[in-house]
């Protein structure tokens, strides 16, 4: 516990181990927010000698998947530490009104939150063999999950579906045909269905996500998990939080920095598998959070930043400024061909004007000159009178 006067959250209160352990490292200012999905681990809080009375202690009925809202509520933005035990605890496998275990018969329930959802018979009594031999495949890796699911079927259709965990055990085992050395042929069947019943995997990758934003810088996240499907998440994502990225699609931004520091794997010993023995398959991850928010940039890289901005706003600039020029020189182009098309033409009239007869008519247009018009001629005739007396001229054509 690196903050004793720090915000701790338990997300699996279960039976209160955890959280006990906790406060005895917290200091008087420190503080403890427990969450959990089962109405009976509430009571076990809350009611009765066993309860926690501590007050830096508070506890409400959620899943860690809706941590946020939760925080919110309580007036929290930031926490020190998160810590998640997965899986079914001991109380909810040995209660077998609970219908966790095949060591027991009883109601085929398998849900933490009893007062919401669908237990694990009513999913049986409707589900096709598809959907069935899905949710047995994919969540507890059985390779014998089509037989069981058409088993199911079979004694679905034949009036008399399964309602029990005795029933349901005693199915599978008729359906596996081979069986893993110390191992109930039910494992698997019962484990594929509480995971599926209750959301577990999607419960987890969405409590996770939601950690991201609630730890502050040095907070520890601390996983434990019981079968593979839970650790690969964590392990997963505990590794993708902890390489820095680079956004391909601007790559001249910053790397965006990883934001989970990977501590530490730890398995139980030989003396803690002795203990308890429920607690052989059991690996706990711890990752530290980075300085780095998720939303935080180091004061280099909002230098960089800036210079990319300012080279963004020079650059749209200087396009702008070239289309401008570029216009400008199109219509320069423009205006040159209608000049020479234009002298063209100028030439071409110059050239029809020189003309002798171009330049008489231009001159008598100029100078208002008409042309003249032909004069009339008159000729007169004598004739010789047969006397000397002087003749008389008389008018005629020549």
């Amino acid at each position: 516990m690196h903050a004793p006067d720090g915000v701790y959250v338990d997300g699996t209160f279960g039976r209160g181990g955890h959280s006990r352990a906790l406060l005895a490292r917290l200091s008087p200012k420190g503080r403890l927010v427990a969450i959990d999905r089962d109405v009976q681990a509430i009571e076990a809080a809350t009611v009765g000698e066993a309860r926690v009375s501590d007050p830096r202690f508070s506890i409400h009925h959620t899943s860690f998947a809706h941590l946020r809202d939760t925080l919110a509520e309580q007036g929290v933005s930031r926490i020190d530490g998160l810590l998640l035990d997965l899986g079914v605890s001991s109380p909810q496998i040995d209660d077998p009104q609970r219908g966790f275990s095949f060591r027991f018969d009883g109601p085929l329930d398998m849900r933490m939150d009893t007062t919401r959802g669908e237990s694990a018979a009513e999913f049986l009594a409707r589900a096709d063999e598809r959907h069935i031999t899905e949710v047995i495949r994919d969540y507890g890796e059985e390779r014998f999950a089509l037989q069981i699911a058409k088993a199911l079927v079979a004694r679905r259709e034949s009036g008399n579906p399964v309602r029990t965990t005795g029933e349901l055990s005693k199915l599978v085992a008729g359906a596996v045909k081979t069986r893993e050395a110390g191992q109930d042929p039910a494992t698997r069947t019962f484990q594929a269905l509480r995971i599926f019943v209750n959301a577990e995997l999607e419960e987890l990758e969405q409590g996770l996500n939601v950690a991201m934003d609630l730890l502050a810088p040095g907070a520890r996240l601390v996983v434990i998990s019981f079968h593979s499907l839970e650790d690969r998440i964590v392990k997963t994502f505990i590794a993708r939080e902890s390489k820095s990225e680079i956004d391909r699609r601007a790559p001249f931004a910053p790397e965006k920095p990883h934001r989970l520091k990977s501590i530490a794997r730890i398995k139980p010993s030989e003396g803690e598998v002795r203990a308890n023995p429920r607690a052989r398959s059991a690996i706990m991850r711890v990752a530290e959070r980075t300085d780095v928010g998720g939303d935080g940039m180091t004061r280099l890289n909002v230098l960089l930043l800036l210079v990319l901005l300012v080279s963004s706003v020079y650059l749209v600039k200087v396009a702008h400024e070239s289309r401008r020029l570029y216009a400008d020189l199109d219509k320069a182009r423009t205006d040159e061909r209608l000049l020479d098309s234009e002298f063209e033409r100028l030439k071409s009239e110059k050239q029809s004007q020189a003309t002798p007869l171009r330049v008489e008519k231009t001159a008598r247009d100029k100078l208002a000159m008409h042309t003249a018009t032909p004069a009339v001629t008159q000729y007169v005739t004598y004739a010789r009178a047969a006397s000397a007396a002087p003749a008389t001229p008389t008018p005629g054509a020549r």
